[in-house]
């Protein structure tokens, strides 16, 4: 997340919501070409993480410029919203 925008979207696997947004996240990543990074990250599984970023809901999508934080969305979400925010920041 250092360089460059990426959206990091938390998730679990027990987490019914997440498997309902996945299919946004993944049209995202395949129609956002090199606007952007699309990561995944299982909260379960990095704990250190999601205490750092003050993941309490699951899914929330972070979108990072160079490294800081400048989006946070808790809940599903539209992919125009997502898009718009990546855009927002060229």
């Amino acid at each position: 997340i250092k360089e460059g925008i990426v959206l990091v979207d938390f998730w679990a696997v027990w987490c019914g919501p997440c498997r309902i947004f996945s299919p946004t996240i993944e049209e995202i990543a395949s129609e956002i070409g090199t606007k952007a990074k699309i990561a995944k990250m299982d909260a379960d599984k990095n704990k250190i993480t999601s205490f750092k970023y003050n993941i309490q809901y699951l899914p929330t999508v972070i979108i990072f410029k160079n490294g800081k934080p400048e989006y946070r969305y808790i809940g599903m979400q539209s992919k125009e919203t997502l898009m718009n925010a990546i855009n927002a920041l060229q």
